[in-house]
């Protein structure tokens, strides 16, 4: 109530300056308001209705912001009224090479497939296949979560809405390993499940889950649904959902990881495996027509690809993300793969941020009640330079000034994103440690029904660990009695992680390990297999 109780206290004293002679104070300037349909409708003035001001600052603002992140490469698209207003690359597409990003290099999405798979899902509803309301299983039978309540009811929605009770980042560790899409769905059913519908956790392959389910329904793999029920009707001939489809592309932005020395092509991100999450690639001018998709409610070029029934719901709150802490601030909110907010102003904002820590960092906005949007695709790791272009240029267009330090703000967030993760993170090894059992005892073969089979070898005098479908080996080195030290490098294990793996016995006799960093949710034991 602390806002009303300013309000008051304001009023009165206006009352009591006028009514003793006092000069009251000037009237403050009252805001140009936009009538809507209904009061929940009515909105502020956008200070530049045409955004050309705004348009012709971008530049600029691009080039100083690339400036303070590094990040090597990007490209910006502005959309307002079914017409591209902006359509520009900045930078190169690979530090060290010459060539320059454009309007037709490809980038990597990450989680603004989530989105697009919104999208395509609206795309099956319009054409009566599915629905957001149907449960998964009733497309995907074999399916199953923990609890037989929420296998049997979870809906499309709810995937898509991040709300079925899976965990944060669920599969995640899997795809890590290098497993596939269709073990890591399996799987799911060993994961403890949040309350149902009344949690909110992210999880991309709960939208893979959904993915599928919508593929299934339409008798079609995911990736080639993509393509031909949005894709090609939007003109977006360089999208895919494909990974190699990427990799054939001569025009395509590489991966640069953030690192102390700046922005480095360390790595390849193979998102296959979450395609309908993270997997799809495209270029600035594709996206450009999507925007546009959005902007008119489902049309493209006069003809209607989604129904507004079908797509509103998506861009609409389904799941409410972060409670606010008191009554003066506004929550923030999730869709069908969409984030909903609410600005200043009071105009709804529909937007999504993608992120691959190994090297990608993406973002789009659209104000719906101007019908403007922008998104931006950058060639580095995600470190809040897409979102502060969009935010500086958005702010420009909607308040005429740019109204706090974007960059700062998001750069901050984004920050934890890079700590190392593991329990022996900052921690020195022993001086004097305990004693290992011979080296041999710890070597075998042993068993997880989580994460798969895992081989220990003594190689060359050090022990090393066997894990994933790819048989990805990493060095253990001895800490301390029968605790290991294991460094992982991937998509959710910055440089510097540095986990234990602790050894369980009995009777002296080796019958076990727990690796910490992959025993978030309690599947990080393996046992001893037995002959």
């Amino acid at each position: 109530m602390r806002r009303l109780y300013g309000v008051f206290r304001s009023l009165a004293f206006l009352t009591l300056s006028a009514t003793t002679g006092v000069p009251a104070l000037t009237q403050a300037v009252t805001p140009e308001l936009v009538l809507g349909a209904s009061p929940s409708d009515d909105v502020i003035a956008m200070a530049q209705p045409d955004p050309s001001q705004a348009i012709a600052a971008l530049p600029k603002i691009v080039e100083r912001i690339m400036e303070r992140s590094g990040v090597p490469g990007l490209a910006v698209a502005v959309v307002q009224n079914d017409e591209v207003l902006f359509r520009q690359g900045f930078g190169i597409r690979e530090v060290g090479k010459a060539e320059p990003v454009d309007e037709d290099t490809v980038f990597m999405l990450a989680s603004l497939s989530k989105s697009l798979t919104a999208s395509l899902i609206a795309t099956q509803i319009t054409q009566g296949k599915v629905s957001w309301a149907d449960p998964v299983v009733q497309h995907l039978p074999n399916f199953r979560l923990k609890d037989a309540y929420v296998t049997k009811h979870a809906t499309i929605g709810d995937f898509m809405a991040h709300r079925t009770g899976l965990p944060f980042a669920a599969g995640d560790a899997l795809e890590d390993l290098g497993y596939d899409r269709d073990y890591i769905l399996e799987k799911l059913h060993l994961l403890d499940l949040n309350p149902f519908r009344s949690s909110y956790a992210y999880a991309n392959f709960g939208t893979t889950t959904a993915g599928q389910a919508v593929a299934a329904a339409a008798g079609k793999p995911y990736e080639a649904l993509l393509e031909k029920d949005l894709f090609l009707p939007l003109g977006m001939t360089a999208s895919s959902a494909r990974h190699n489809d990427y990799l054939a592309h001569r025009n395509r932005a590489t991966l640069h990881a953030l690192t102390s020395d700046g922005f480095k092509p360390l790595y390849e991100r193979n998102p296959n495996a979450q395609a309908p999450a993270g997997g799809v690639s495209s270029t600035i001018k594709d996206m450009s027509h999507w925007l546009k998709f959005l902007l008119a409610n489902g049309k493209f070029e006069g003809k209607t690809i989604a129904s507004q029934e079908a797509l509103v719901p998506a861009m609409s709150i389904q799941k409410v993300t972060n409670q606010v802490a008191t009554d003066t601030s506004r929550p923030g909110a999730y869709g069908f793969g969409f984030d909903y907010g609410i600005d200043a102003n009071g105009r709804t904002t529909i937007s999504h941020s993608g992120a691959f820590l190994l090297g990608t960092g993406t973002h789009y906005r659209i104000v719906p009640s101007a019908d403007l949007g922008i998104v931006v695709l950058t060639n580095g790791s995600p470190v809040g330079a897409a979102e502060a272009i969009a935010a500086e240029f958005i702010d420009l267009a909607s308040y005429g000034k740019v109204r706090r330090d974007w960059y700062g703000g998001y750069n901050h967030v984004l920050s934890g994103m890079f700590n190392p993760v593991g329990d022996l993170v900052g921690k020195t090894p022993p001086t004097k440690p305990k004693p290992a059992l011979p080296f041999d005892d710890y070597t075998g073969v042993f068993n997880n029904n989580y994460f798969g089979p895992a081989s220990i070898q003594l190689h060359k005098g050090q022990l090393q660990i066997t894990l994933g479908p790819k048989d990805t080996v990493y060095p253990l080195t001895h800490w301390d009695g029968n605790t290991f030290a294991i460094k992982p490098v991937s998509e959710n294990e910055p440089a510097g992680s540095t986990s234990s793996v602790q050894f369980h016995t009995s009777n002296e006799a080796i019958t076990g390990f727990t690796i910490n960093y992959l025993n978030r949710y309690q599947q990080g034991t393996w046992r001893i297999k037995s002959d």
